[in-house]
């Protein structure tokens, strides 16, 4: 179930850094990071100073330690390094990428937490603590505060999707509050008792308050964790403006279902199931998963099985798109800024909730939209808003390419762009029509790529949604074209990352895209008795690596974890 520390760093690729796969070589790993330590300009507090590692990855549960960084590696994919661009790098943006943070209320009846043994992802022992341990990654931001490489301080941070779990009210307002900061009590129902199903002696979840047989029996025992970690605490909040994309999981049920008729009621009752027979388990495992299928919602949340009677909230029925925009939008939300944190008036009505902003002089950011109020996981792109980035691409670049590849010159101010998405190239094949626009056609991740090929300009496209970290070269159709995609780890599932992502000019020629790993702001073990909010904080991390359903491929090789990528100037 665990990786070993061979195998963490095989994941972690270790064979880039020249040396054969499965036997890394000691003295070579310290020679890239000595390397590395020399061309940053300050690796603290980042992935290049030291990594989450299992103590023991061969035993049931492991806890975590320290281990060694990871050094940076430089990617010519698209274009050549050139000697003694350090000394001539200037930088033009630094800034963070979170992303998937899932934002849970884990004692919410409208889950289907039962569904885990076929859907991982329907539950996780981790999530009570989702809220503090996030304040932790803030905490980590507003201490790195600048780009390791080029020292510029960050411009902003950007969370691509699936801020929360459930798109549900209390959900969001608890995203809010750990970003901009100040007090958030992360409990629903009664405030007085934990109601998920990890308080039910139900022995097909982790219950850390009692020892029971079963999958999870190899867990600690922690008594109080789930009342500490739904108590109030206080988040410091970012130091440094942030911008909000949308995901699945803000706009549909568990980020697999559309909004069905009546749900409201099934988030706002007294009654939670926790467990049915294994026939029906089957049955409605298939339904969530299959685009198109017809879900019986009353079998899905009610019906036979065992259920829970629980406390009735109204703070938890479900927001809308427009909701999540408006939220956004309110004054009392606005933190460190922008108002709106990229969304504007015109997305209020959450029809169109895509944007473009200026990320610094030059540079330029488009928030895109490409999730489907049709539901299930995965998205696409619809042709209004692929037609409005073709339109904004346009009007920032003097050279492109028409649709039949003619290059194609006008009189314009040149920009470069960076695009932020929550899907990924390969996860937009979701072509359903999207409520929204119903009779609007769907584009799937092919066609899009095939649109960022014809602009030069277009530097990078970042995002999430499969909760791991990997870094994808998309060459165009001339030498030295194209453009990196650049996919990060979720902060739910281990290894728990975020990126700090900078671009700099090396007066060459090339542009150099820095992307550097950041783990949260707490200690890698922490004493069980210990409920502080960082200690909360670590045992996120650890039960995330021992979570029944980890992958450990989300971890990713080298060269999708701190990396150098080179690209050409395309004004130059």
């Amino acid at each position: 179930m665990g990786l070993s520390r061979r195998s963490v760093l095989t994941a972690a690729g270790v064979a880039g850094l020249g040396v054969a796969v499965g036997t890394p070589s000691a003295e070579a790993i310290d020679r890239a990071l000595r390397e590395t330590t020399k061309r940053a300009v300050t690796p603290a507090g980042t992935t290049l100073e030291s990594v989450a590692t299992p103590v023991d990855g061969t035993a049931a549960y492991t806890r975590l330690t320290v281990g060694p960084g990871w050094p940076l590696v430089a990617r010519e994919d698209l274009v050549a390094a050139r000697g003694g661009r350090d000394d001539r790098r200037v930088a033009l943006t630094s800034f963070v990428q979170f992303t998937d943070l899932h934002i849970t209320d884990s004692e919410s009846p409208a889950r289907f937490e039962y569904l885990h043994p076929l859907i991982g992802s329907a539950h996780r022992p981790q999530e009570t603590l989702g809220p503090v341990a996030t304040a932790a990654l803030v905490d980590r931001v507003n201490s790195v505060r600048r780009g390791p490489f080029t020292g510029r301080p960050f411009d902003f941070v950007m969370t691509t999707g699936d801020n929360t779990d459930n798109h549900e009210q209390l959900e969001l307002a608890w995203f809010l509050g750990v970003l901009n900061g100040g007090e958030v009590t992360p409990n629903s129902g009664d405030p007085n008792a934990h109601e998920g199903v990890q308080a039910s002696g139900h022995p097909l979840y982790w219950n850390p308050d009692r020892r029971l047989d079963g999958d999870w029996s190899a867990f600690p025992v922690i008594p109080g964790i789930l009342t500490a970690g739904t108590r109030p605490f206080t988040s410091a909040g970012l130091d440094v403006p942030w911008y909000c994309t949308f995901g699945n999981h803000d706009d549909s049920i568990a980020g697999s279902l559309p909004d069905l008729p009546g749900m409201e009621h099934w988030y706002t009752g007294r009654y939670k199931v926790i467990g049915k027979d294994s026939q029906t388990t089957v049955k409605l495992a298939r339904a969530v998963r299959t685009p198109g299928a017809s879900v019986p919602a009353s079998e899905l949340f009610g019906g036979s099985g065992t259920i829970r009677e629980i406390t009735p909230d109204e703070r938890r029925r479900p927001f809308t798109t427009a909701g999540f925009v408006q939220a956004h939008l309110d004054p009392a939300n606005t933190g460190p800024g922008p108002e709106g944190h990229g969304f504007t008036g015109s997305n209020a009505d959450g029809v169109d909730v895509y944007y473009t902003f200026r990320i610094a002089p030059g540079v330029t950011g488009i928030s895109l939209d490409t999730t489907t109020l049709a539901g299930f996981a995965d998205g696409s792109i619809g042709l209004g808003q692929y037609l409005w980035v073709e339109q904004t691409l346009k009007r920032g670049s003097s050279v492109y390419y028409d649709f039949w590849g003619n290059r194609v010159t006008h009189s314009v101010t040149d920009e470069l762009f960076v695009l932020f998405s929550h899907h990924t190239s390969d996860t937009m094949g979701n072509v359903l029509p999207d409520a929204r626009h119903p009779l609007e056609p769907r584009l799937a991740g092919d066609a899009f790529v095939a649109l960022l090929h014809r602009f030069p300009n277009v530097l990078a496209w970042v995002n999430g949604h499969t909760h791991s970290n990997k870094i994808t070269a998309r060459p165009g159709a001339t030498p030295g074209q194209g453009f990196w995609e650049i996919n990060t780890a979720s902060h739910v599932d281990f290894p728990q990352h975020a990126r700090v992502i900078e671009v700099a000019d090396n007066a060459d020629g090339t542009l150099s895209l820095f992307t550097t790993l950041i783990e949260a702001r707490a200690p890698y073990s922490a004493g069980y008795g210990d409920t502080s909010p960082t200690a909360l904080a670590s045992l996120y991390r650890e039960l995330s690596f021992n979570d029944l359903h980890a992958d450990p491929g989300h971890v990713g090789s080298a060269g999708d974890h701190n990396t150098e990528l080179l690209i050409a100037h395309p004004l130059r």
